[in-house]
């Protein structure tokens, strides 16, 4: 590795914090740049530095911007009250420490949200100039709020208008001709168990018992690759999207509705066309058969997740005893796999009841897994894996999903934290012995106050899952092959697999390498992007939701311990927020300690009880102090 040296020139992105300051990562090594030696970039932007030398410490400074990262933000417009034409647009962004100066015609209002277009930026000006190129709506306002995010990440909404005319050109009826070139599974029990709301089913189940021990069981997958043809404007448009996107208050589908609600969905008492893996087991979850290839099914009946559970638990109803024997299966093969080194992960989802006409929270609940989630996950889980390997074997370039050990570093730390609890991590074991320390460490914090914050913890450690067509495994399943196969309606990969997967069965040769890694990549950043999104969305609707409530008490966990602050998760909602210290603090970051100069300390995991001291929507920021 070269030393850095002062006066040598170097590339790459620069990354801005919140106070306009910003640093660039050279060898890795994180230079900080001042504000001041900025010039005129903005967040991500690919620039050109100098090494310079400050009291015996290597600085940057922004030569040149060689390629802006972006060119379209959303803000908030502010109209000067003295003079009405000298306009400005504050970003969202709160790493974008600038505002941009308005030229040109448009019809924005104060205060409203907008997406503005950069037009350019000249050294030794103070602000970039740009231009509105779409008014978002009012400030506060839902849809505003919400489109707002989705811009801000680059995220399509709307389908251009030749993508939605080529989807209704798409045909429900199924000839009689597809039907002879296909498995047909019509007269097969076959049900769908999705969530309540869910209007896109990707899967669908049938269960065909052979004997006392014996069970064949076919996980049908929406056969989305006969509907949209590779290179078509509908197949540009899904990649383009890559993933459906889910904000609090709406799905962004990564197809158009025809196809994802109506054409493609495995809707009950219709017939469809499907990928089948379809695999006889015993009663165990023993593999004794399988086979791959097209199909087409006729679903029985659509179950919620909450209605499959109560037959689980003991309710009559339609298919009992199909439903209790995949169950019974599906826990079996779950014991096993947890045995054989999968992560046990529970987590939970926090959920918004929403006023109907203003999407206002009236109220916050947590999604959690149950039997009826955990059978689905395990047969999904199953296809998926026996399709990475099936396609791996015959050496065929596929999209995997991969995942990496996790970082031993973070793992320690989190040993320490874990030990303040008095649970225990153990991190001189094997691999398969660390991931039984793991799981039997999400079993001891089940249902404490400290498992949402411990399980964020585990989560931050572990890697990233990314695509790609290099097989390495996945860590946390512990499995050798896995690729994603069962959700073509909102995931681009599970497309790509489709594909490869008919190629493999037509006995035709596999597409180019270098193509499919470049969809992988572009996939994963657009994964990222969406669960961003996601949780920019969940954050907003959590200060939205304590808007109405300044001055209340609530019970919280201390969820963090900076040099600054100490940031509080409310246990009624999840909502976080943060206890500015004011002078009557000292702070011992390394081992997570607040000490209070009145006495006593607080640390991580400790319930504290916190006023609710303000809120602030536009900068996305919940205030808290201790009660």
């Amino acid at each position: 590795m070269n030393k850095i040296k002062e006066d040598s020139i170097y590339e790459g992105s620069i990354d801005f914090a919140n106070s306009g300051n910003a640093s660039i990562n050279i060898e890795d090594k994180n230079i900080f740049i001042f504000k001041r030696n900025t010039l005129n970039s903005l967040n991500g932007d690919k620039v050109r530095v100098k090494i310079i030398s400050k009291n015996n410490k290597l600085e940057a400074e922004v030569l040149e911007v060689l390629e802006r990262f972006r060119t379209q933000f959303v803000g908030k417009v502010q109209i000067n009250k003295e003079n009405k034409k000298l306009i400005f647009v504050v970003p969202d962004n709160q790493k974008l420490a600038v505002d941009f100066y308005i030229k040109g015609e448009h019809d924005a209002l104060q205060d409203q949200k907008v997406l503005v277009e950069l037009i350019d930026w000249e050294p030794g000006t103070k602000s970039p100039k740009a231009k509105i190129v779409e008014i978002l709506g009012s400030s506060g306002e839902n849809n505003a709020e919400m489109n707002s995010i989705m811009y801000e990440y680059g995220l399509p909404n709307n389908f251009p208008l030749m993508v939605e005319a080529e989807a209704e050109l798409i045909d429900f009826t199924i000839p009689e001709s597809e039907i002879n070139n296909r498995r047909d599974l019509r007269n097969i029990t076959t049900f769908t168990i999705d969530p309540v709301d869910a209007k896109d089913f990707d899967d669908a189940l049938s269960v065909n018992i052979i004997d006392d021990n014996t069970v064949e069981v076919g996980i049908h997958i929406a056969d989305v690759s006969h509907y949209i043809k590779e290179g078509g404007i509908i197949d540009e448009e899904a990649i383009k999207r890559a993933t459906s996107v889910y904000l609090v208050d709406r799905c962004v589908p990564m197809l158009p509705e025809r196809l994802s609600n109506g054409v493609c969905s495995l809707r009950p008492n219709e017939d469809k066309l499907c990928f089948s893996v379809i695999v006889k087991l015993n009663n165990d979850g023993q593999i004794l058969d399988k086979w791959f290839g097209k199909t087409v099914i006729h679903s029985d009946r659509r179950y919620s997740y909450e209605e499959a559970q109560e037959i689980i638990e003991g309710k009559d109803g339609d298919f009992k005893s199909e439903i209790l024997l995949l169950d019974s299966i599906a826990k079996k093969m779950r014991k096993q796999r947890i045995n054989d080194g999968s992560i046990e992960m529970g987590g939970i989802e926090v959920r918004f009841k929403l006023d109907e006409t203003t999407k206002k929270p009236t109220g916050v609940y947590f999604k959690t897994q149950k039997d009826a989630n955990k059978l689905i996950e395990e047969y999904m889980l199953l296809a998926n894996k026996l399709v990475a390997k099936l396609l791996s074997d015959a050496r065929y370039h596929n999209v995997y999903r991969v995942h990496n050990s996790p970082n031993l570093e973070k793992l320690e730390s989190l040993s320490l934290i874990c030990k303040n609890f008095g649970y225990s991590l153990d991190l001189t074991s094997d691999t398969t012995n660390l991931k039984k320390s793991i799981n039997q460490l999400v079993a001891d914090i089940k249902d404490q106050p400290e498992e949402n914050m411990i399980e964020t913890l585990i989560t931050r450690c572990m890697s990233k899952a990314t695509y790609t067509t290099i097989n390495a495994g996945h860590y946390g399943l512990g499995f050798t092959h896995y690729s994603h196969f069962t959700s073509p309606i909102r995931r681009y990969p599970d497309l790509i697999t489709h594909r490869v997967l008919m190629d493999f069965l037509n006995k035709k040769p596999n597409g180019s390498p270098q193509k499919i890694e470049g969809m992988a990549k572009w996939c994963s950043e657009r994964e990222i992007l969406a669960a961003k999104a996601q949780r920019d969305s969940i954050k907003y609707k959590q200060i939205e939701y304590l808007e109405d409530k300044i001055g209340q008490v609530f019970d919280g966990i201390v969820s963090g311990v900076t040099d600054w602050g100490m940031y509080v998760e409310l246990i009624e909602s999840k909502c976080e927020g943060m206890v500015r210290y004011n002078g009557n603090h000292s702070v011992d970051t390394e081992n997570y300690t607040v000490n209070l100069k009145s006495g006593g300390s607080i640390r991580l995991g400790d319930e504290v009880k916190v006023t609710v001291k303000a809120v602030d929507l536009d900068r996305k920021q919940i205030d808290f102090e201790l009660f």
